[in-house]
């Protein structure tokens, strides 16, 4: 006994789903829409480049041409050997006091940048994951310290450096001769970058998945080790985009450096050194073109490693879900 399967109605017609098409109307629209933005978007870096491109160019040409002559002239020969030359480079790394600068760059920026990331870790860790009271009310005050300008701080702070602080007779902080000293520098540039520091960290670490923090809690997990075993290693993206702002604001910091640091010989930091490389009456600034690039090279280098987390750690925690 066989059995068959029902025949379907007349009027049933088994048709195949079709891919809808769009018309040509649209795709001819949206490919003019997509030129469109590119090229405005290349005319834009374009300009944005031509600054830095006569830099460039400037920073290899001879002294005479620099100052007979505009940068422009040189990309019409491009091949020439008289158009070009590294004494600049040589004659910038050769001045007074500019690599002993680079090294004080060096020893100014590093810790500047580690000691905030660390500070500002632990603290978004807590403002997300920890229940204490005030919490909320002490997140809202650290974002409020944004808007205070850094050039406010400065003169308080040198004071606290050089005679501490006293209410009366009674000494709250020592005189602790902070100032002209690399920690000094340190703790200056700690405290300014703090806010913003704890608040792209924090942002990224509250949109972790719950999930994980709590299975961690059920298997006896303290909070020390969720933090360094889980929260660390899956915040890599803020913590780099963080450490490139840092590093960037540091390295081309002037002011604070000048004001804490000093700008002696022994003290100054390579922005100094741009600075009295020029001379007073600013002869011989194509060594200042070189001197720049040269200045450049670290951040460069810095950036393009760290890039691939620069998008992610600053868009992480905008959105959740």
């Amino acid at each position: 006994m066989s059995v068959t399967a029902p025949a379907p109605p007349p009027d049933f017609v088994a048709t195949a789903p079709t891919k809808k098409s769009k018309s040509p109307e649209g795709s001819v629209g949206l490919t003019r829409a997509g030129w469109f933005t590119r090229i405005t978007i290349l005319v834009v870096v374009l300009l944005w480049l031509v600054p830095t491109v006569g830099v460039l160019v400037t920073s290899f040409r001879p002294v005479n041409l620099v100052q007979t002559t505009g940068w422009w002239t040189a990309l019409g020969h491009p091949f020439r050997a008289t158009e070009w030359t590294l004494q600049n480079y040589r004659d910038a790394l050769n001045a007074a006091g500019f690599r002993n600068a680079f090294l004080n760059s060096l020893a100014v920026t590093i810790p500047a940048t580690v000691i905030p990331i660390t500070i500002a870790a632990f603290a978004a860790y807590a403002f997300s994951w920890m229940q204490f009271p005030g919490r909320d009310t002490m997140f809202v005050l650290v974002v409020g310290l944004l808007v205070v300008p850094l050039q406010m701080a400065l003169i308080p702070i040198s004071q606290l450096y050089v005679n501490g602080a006293s209410i009366g007779s009674v000494h709250i902080i020592p005189n602790l001769k902070l100032n002209g000293t690399y920690l000094g520098v340190w703790l200056a540039h700690t405290g300014f970058g703090l806010p913003l520091a704890i608040y792209l960290l924090r942002n990224y670490i509250g949109s972790l998945p719950s999930s994980i923090i709590e299975s961690a809690k059920i298997d006896g997990a303290s909070h020390f080790t969720i933090f360094w075993r889980l929260v660390m290693p899956l915040s890599v993206p803020a913590l780099a985009a963080f450490a490139i702002f840092q590093f960037l604001w540091v390295w081309n910091d002037l002011l604070v450096a000048y004001v804490f640091l000093g700008g002696t010989p022994q003290t100054q930091v390579l922005t100094i050194a741009l600075t009295n490389l020029v001379g007073d009456h600013g002869e011989d600034w194509q060594l200042l073109t070189s001197a720049a690039f040269i200045s450049m090279a670290l951040p460069l280098i810095v950036f393009f490693a760290l890039q691939r987390y620069f998008v992610r750690g600053l868009t992480a925690g905008s959105v959740k879900g």
